[in-house]
């Protein structure tokens, strides 16, 4: 898998499969399930790799309507069966959406890291 990225008006989805990392850039507030696809797509190619550490950078990340938090979720949910792969979620304190919304994500996968700083 090469880097792969998903562009959009005013966001930005990169993957760098070297460090098993996708960052998340902009802001992203797309309709559903269908517009979040190529994003979906994305993540599952990273997973599929079956990296030992998955990181998902959100740290530049100013905004993720319902639906994005929705698909993150999904993806979390789906990781559960991974059990060979650690996910680390990096987030940003000075993002006021991402304390709230990202420690959801804890829930969803006991094993998960969330670094917001």
């Amino acid at each position: 898998m090469s880097n792969q990225e998903v562009k959009g008006d005013g966001y930005q989805v990169q993957s760098d499969p070297a460090s098993a990392t996708v960052f998340f850039q902009g802001q992203i507030a797309l309709g559903g399930p269908k517009d979040y696809a190529p994003i979906v797509t994305l993540l599952n190619e990273m997973a599929a790799l079956q990296p030992k550490t998955i990181t998902i950078n959100v740290k530049e990340l100013a905004f993720l309507n319902s639906s994005g938090i929705s698909m993150l979720s999904k993806f979390v949910l789906g990781m559960r069966k991974k059990k060979e792969t650690q996910m680390v979620v990096l987030g940003s304190k000075k993002m006021p959406w991402q304390s709230k919304s990202l420690k959801n994500l804890e829930r969803l996968l006991p094993g998960l890291k969330l670094v917001v700083q």
